[in-house]
């Protein structure tokens, strides 16, 4: 399928509020176009034995901090995406862009998949099934999420979700005893202002 027939689909939720309002309770009830998009990749994935790993705001969701995405984040290997891009790439999926090595549009709901790649190290083994979904288990999520947004300017917002996730899933403060050593000090930092209390929430 061209990839100038494929509407993107946070384009298409944009336009009209009514179709925001409608995805967004379709995502809370785990229904709807994104979760279809999410069901048809790991199905696939899981047929052609490409291990993955979900990461983002899907994986945050299962581990207990649910907020709404318009868009699918996957951890595979190197070869795991090669494979991917060999088997699907045209029979499913295009780029989301030009010359797009690592993002991708289901061609049928125009849902955007991002892969994340790791080294040798395979996802599965760092992943958890939840409801028939891999998502990497929380101590690896936590220190990508930990390790992304000390290392990336622009991606801080990943510290906030760690802190939104101590929150939510009522993280305790050893749990930094089960992180790397990289991470365990701001893990520690964000665990004690998480405690603060939020006057906008009294």
């Amino acid at each position: 399928m061209a990839e100038e027939r494929v509407v993107a689909f946070e384009e298409a939720v944009r336009q009209s509020p009514d179709r925001i309002m409608a995805e967004a309770t379709d995502f809370f009830m785990e229904r709807g176009t994104l979760h279809q998009a999410l069901k048809n990749l790991a199905r696939q994935l899981d047929e052609a034995s490409i291990p993955y790993a979900l990461v983002g705001a899907i994986a945050l969701g299962r581990h207990g901090l649910v907020r709404m995405t318009l868009d699918i984040d996957v951890l595979l290997t190197r070869q795991g995406l090669e494979q991917f891009k060999a088997r699907f790439l045209g029979r499913g999926y295009v780029p989301a862009f030009p010359g797009a090595e690592r993002a991708f549009r289901a061609a049928d709901t125009g849902v955007r998949i991002e892969v994340l790649t790791t080294g040798d190290a395979d996802p599965a083994e760092t992943a958890v099934n939840q409801g028939g979904i891999r998502v990497l288990a929380l101590e690896k999520l936590v220190e990508l999420k930990l390790a992304s947004g000390l290392t990336a300017p622009h991606r801080r917002r990943d510290l906030s979700d760690v802190q939104d996730l101590i929150r939510a899933a009522r993280l305790p403060l050893d749990f930094a005893e089960r992180l790397d050593t990289s991470v365990e000090a701001v893990y520690r930092e964000l665990w004690q202002e998480a405690q603060t209390s939020d006057p906008f929430e009294q």
